[in-house]
């Protein structure tokens, strides 16, 4: 049998006892019992699926100095940061069951039926969702709370009407663990089947790659890295009957600054961008790994302020060591595409130092290595000769989670031309402050194109996350006893 072993994060020793990995007999059972449990679930009320979050966030909270201390060992991200990311869940839990007991998942549209010849006559039809079914959701590294076991992607589904099925991340094993047994506490409190929500575990591919191939699961929710969830996406599409897969993948979160607002605010912007890029050691999938400048006496003097600002920073370990030497290997990797650093020092074993490098546009559009994006304290400065060589640099990105426009609060025939450029490559365009920092909320669109996203037209944060696990189905003529249910799946 497989074993698992836990690290703390700040030494890279081992943590607690060895763990199994989930057997392929483990993996099938979990997919089964959600698919058992997904009857009664999917046309359960709105008031049964917000007593099952609300006690979830509650258990959360119960239980939060024995969670926030393991998962620092097994972070180093911090007791404060730790703190904040668990309210931030319960937040979500607790903003995902109102959303249940409003009945949002249930509501649908009335098209009464018109006399008539087609095509203005038409019978009565009623469109309402349904859920789509067991979702198989693979945790993130980098948010061992809020995207993990009990994370958006697990509140949203359950709140939709589908069971779940965890991958734990092995940067946080025992946490994961821990609040599974949370949950299942819950779950039987309150009289609800433990294959509602089960979790699995292991070190390699395989575990994934037979979650999602198992016929009980109806779609994928995952957040990790390009490679991963494309692999994992490819999966899910080659199934006999395939399945919707939603990734939030990798992301260069490009920052556009423009010389008039370098003039006034540089040394302040750069201070800001600076905390932005270290914080979490760069572990943010909003981290802003691009910056990209108009050639200026202006950009000139930001990008000396900008080197001066993350000289000062000290990012902590990163989650794992495996990532620790893929930031070293990315840095390398974009050196030997022809960026300049213009800061580049050695850290610990644990914790690297922050990395700056300066390329121009037409290198950075012709190098698609220079593109990739470095995960950990690191950005790339891209000097542009104008604002239409700008437009260009944001085409060949293709695809992020955000684009940040610094200076465009006046319009004009560039300021335009800029948030188009934006919007045409980018789920969230900001105006001000910086791309850390994901709110959730009503408003909230956390995906882009590709590569930064399996699904452009869907979110992982905010209210709007639900929808990916809705499909939605028209009632023709239907009978009087199915429209009294009122959009609610019999």
């Amino acid at each position: 049998m497989k074993t698992l072993q836990s690290i703390k994060a700040r030494t890279g020793e081992p943590l607690g006892a060895p763990l199994c990995a989930s057997t392929p007999e483990q993996v099938d059972a979990c997919a089964s019992a959600a698919g058992a449990a997904f009857g009664d679930w999917s046309s359960s009320d709105g008031g049964t699926r917000a007593a099952l979050l609300r006690g979830l966030a509650s258990a959360l909270e119960s239980d939060r100095e024995g969670l926030v201390a393991l998962a620092d060992e097994e972070t180093g991200l911090g007791p404060a940061r730790l703190n904040g990311e668990l309210d931030r869940t319960a937040f979500q839990l607790r903003r995902f069951a109102d959303i249940a007991e409003r009945g949002v998942a249930f509501e649908f549209v009335d098209d009464p039926a018109l006399a008539g010849a087609p095509p203005i006559g038409h019978p009565a039809m009623v469109r309402q969702r349904v859920p789509l079914g067991p979702v198989a959701m693979f945790s993130a590294s980098n948010f061992p709370f809020a995207f993990s076991v009990l994370g958006g992607d697990t509140a949203s589904a359950l709140a939709a009407g589908c069971p779940v099925v965890v991958k734990a991340h092995s940067g946080h094993l025992l946490l994961s663990n821990r609040v599974i047994g949370l949950v299942q506490q819950v779950l039987k409190t309150q009289g609800l089947p433990a294959g509602l929500i089960s979790m699995i575990q292991g070190g390699g591919n395989d575990v994934g790659v037979r979650l999602v191939r198992h016929p009980a699961m109806a779609a994928g929710a995952f957040t990790g890295s390009t490679r991963g969830g494309a692999a994992l996406q490819a999966e899910a599409s080659a199934r006999p009957r395939p399945i919707p897969f939603y990734g939030e993948l990798g992301s260069t979160n490009p920052v556009v600054a423009l010389p008039a607002l370098l003039a006034s605010k540089g040394a302040e912007l750069a201070a800001t961008l600076a905390g932005s890029i270290s914080q979490g050691c760069g572990q943010f999938c909003t981290s802003p790994g691009l910056i990209v400048l108009i050639d200026s006496p202006e950009s000139d003097a930001f990008v000396a302020q900008l080197t001066t600002a993350l000289t000062a920073q000290n990012p902590h370990a990163m989650l794992t060591p495996g990532m620790r030497k893929a930031f070293d290997a990315g840095v390398e990797h974009m050196v030997s595409a022809g960026a300049r650093p213009l800061l580049q020092e050695a850290g610990t074993p644990e914790a690297p130092r922050p990395f700056l490098a300066q390329v121009d546009a037409a290198s950075f559009i012709a190098q698609a290595e220079l593109r990739d994006e470095v995960f950990g304290p690191s950005s790339l400065i891209v000097r542009a000769g104008s604002v239409a060589e700008v437009l260009q640099v944001l085409q060949a990105v293709g695809g992020s989670l955000t684009v940040t426009l610094w200076g465009a609060q006046d319009e004009s025939e560039d300021t335009r031309a800029l948030v188009r450029g934006a919007m045409a490559i980018a789920g969230r365009v900001l105006f001000a402050g910086v791309p850390t920092g994901v709110a959730v909320t009503a408003a909230q669109q956390h995906g882009g194109p590709w590569p930064s996203s399996t699904q452009p037209m869907t979110t992982s944060v905010g209210d709007a996350a639900m929808d990916r696990f809705l499909r939605p189905v028209a009632l023709q003529d239907a009978p009087a006893w199915l429209l009294a249910r009122k959009g609610q799946p019999c």
